[in-house]
């Protein structure tokens, strides 16, 4: 059972980006996870949930801190998201990552830490999209989804993973006020 911690984006806004991502026919990120903005990836984040009350005592801590996203952008020619404006994300990623410990092959593995990059994944061909398909989408995508909003991150969400690729809610923690 796999675990990782995210920020969600303002429902309407999430429920915009879902839509959009529902015009690729063969496009199966949606059945993953709802749109998020992951900050901390599964490494470390064991079944036996040790690390859950260490994050709770941390989010405790950590102010509420703006968020805007940017324009769609791309890692090569497999995947498309939205950008990520926020100094703060950073430093909450990184106590994170301090917080739970994960072993140095995991932070390697997720992209943690120097190699964290925030970002809100729309479209992917590991789901099922083709490379034309995920350049089409960042083309669509920069007027679909503007203007891009700026919102307060109140809460990170933790989810679940109930079966192989599928993501559900776990738990809502605040972050202090």
């Amino acid at each position: 059972m796999q675990y990782f911690i995210a920020i969600v984006p303002p429902d309407d806004y999430k429920d915009q980006i879902t839509s959009f991502r529902n015009r690729w026919e063969h496009h199966r990120l949606n059945e993953v996870a709802e749109p998020h903005i992951t900050v901390k990836a599964q490494g470390g984040l064991t079944a036996d949930l040790t690390w859950l009350d260490k994050v709770k005592v941390l989010c405790s801590s950590v102010q509420h801190f703006q968020l805007t996203f940017t324009e769609p952008s791309a890692f090569g020619n497999e995947v498309v998201f939205l950008g990520v404006r926020s100094k703060e994300i950073f430093e909450f990623h990184k106590l994170l990552v301090g917080t739970v410990v994960p072993p140095s092959e995991l932070i390697k593995q997720y992209f943690e830490l120097d190699e964290f990059h925030p970002h809100l994944t729309l479209g992917q061909t590991h789901w099922g999209m083709h490379e034309s398909e995920v350049e089409e989408m960042k083309l669509t995508s920069k007027h679909a989804l503007a203007p891009f909003p700026t919102f307060m991150v109140t809460h990170v969400r933790v989810y679940q993973e109930v079966e192989p690729n599928q993501y559900v809610p776990f738990e809502d923690i605040p972050l202090a006020r």
